[in-house]
């Protein structure tokens, strides 16, 4: 399997720099830096209603779209469980 280049949305990446404990960022960055070897991990989920996907880490959930012609995740959302849907 090919390696899926992955990119953050700029809102995406200061979600996750507001996140408070380091522990949580590090795992974070961590479940994403996986989504360029399978973008489609155990436990993802395909969003209803739009092309996106979710994966959880811990009360988080990270939101992102696949471009599988052109092997790109886009990040468009990182947030706590109980706002990450709000707006999106």
């Amino acid at each position: 399997m090919k390696k899926y280049s992955v990119r953050l949305k700029r809102s995406a990446v200061k979600e996750i720099e507001n996140i408070p404990r380091k522990a949580d960022r590090r795992r974070i960055m961590a479940k994403i830096g996986g989504l360029a070897d399978n973008p489609r991990p155990i436990g993802c989920q395909k969003l209803s209603g739009k092309n996106r996907y979710r994966i959880r880490q811990g009360v988080y959930r990270i939101l992102y779209s696949i471009e599988d012609d052109i092997l790109t995740v886009y990040v468009v959302k990182v947030a706590h469980q109980r706002n990450v849907y709000r707006g999106h």
